[in-house]
C-alpha cells in the first residue's frame, strides 16, 4: 500500500457518493439505513462533514476538531454541501507531498497516503449505506469495493469488536451471492435493507 495514490481511488468514491446523493428525495431523508443510529439525513450529514475533516486533514489541519456530521444544510442542500466539501479534498490533498506527511485521524497516527486510504474504505462503505437506504438507485464500482475490502481486512480486525469506542459492529453473515460490497457490508458489521424487506 505504501507505494500506490490513494488520491485517484478517493477521487472515484465520492464522484459515485455525489451521484448517489444527487438521487435522493426528499421523503428519503427520514428513512431507515443500515447504520441504525443514522437516518437518510444524519447520514448524510455524516458524509458530508467526514468530507469536510478528509479535507481539513489534506490541508495539513487538526482535522480532529472538524465535527464529523455538517449542521445546517437544508434539505435541498445536501449535493451542493458534498460538492463543495470534495472540492475542498481536491485542494487539501493536490499537493504529492501530504502522502507521506504524518497525520492525525480518529484511529492514530498514520501517513497521509494510509490515512486517505482509509477514508476511501470509510467512503465506499457509506456509499453501500446510502445505497441500501435509497433502495438500491445506481450500480456501485466494484474495484471500489475491492480495493475498500482489501483495507478493511487490514486495518479492521474481526475479533475486538465489542470496544464502545469501534463504529463498527461484529462481522454479520454474508448474505450468499453477496458482491464486494456485500461482503465489505458483512466485514463492516452490516445488513442488507433490501433483503429484509421483501
Amino acid at each position: 500500500m505504501n507505494a500506490m495514490d490513494p488520491r485517484p481511488l478517493y477521487a472515484r468514491a465520492a464522484a459515485q457518493i455525489a451521484s448517489l446523493i444527487a438521487t435522493v428525495r426528499p421523503e428519503q431523508l427520514g428513512g431507515v439505513t443500515p447504520c441504525t443510529e443514522f437516518d437518510v439525513r444524519l447520514l448524510l450529514s455524516h458524509m458530508v462533514g467526514g468530507t469536510r475533516r478528509i479535507a481539513v486533514i489534506g490541508a495539513g489541519g487538526d482535522g480532529l476538531a472538524v465535527r464529523p456530521f455538517a449542521d445546517g444544510v437544508p434539505d435541498d442542500g445536501w449535493s451542493a454541501a458534498y460538492e463543495e466539501a470534495r472540492a475542498q479534498v481536491r485542494a487539501g490533498w493536490a499537493d504529492d507531498a501530504r502522502l507521506e506527511a504524518p497525520v492525525r485521524v480518529p484511529w492514530g497516527e498514520a501517513t497521509g497516503r494510509i490515512a486517505l486510504a482509509g477514508y476511501v474504505m470509510e467512503a465506499v462503505t457509506h456509499t453501500w449505506d446510502l445505497s441500501e437506504a435509497l433502495g438500491r438507485p445506481l450500480e456501485l464500482d466494484p474495484e471500489l469495493a475491492e480495493f475498500a475490502l482489501t483495507i478493511a481486512a487490514r486495518v479492521l480486525p474481526d475479533e475486538g469488536r465489542e470496544d464502545p469506542e469501534l463504529p463498527f459492529g461484529s462481522v454479520a453473515p454474508v448474505p450468499e451471492g453477496a458482491d464486494a460490497y456485500g461482503r465489505l457490508a458483512a466485514w463492516t458489521g452490516r445488513r442488507p435493507l433490501v433483503t429484509a424487506r421483501r
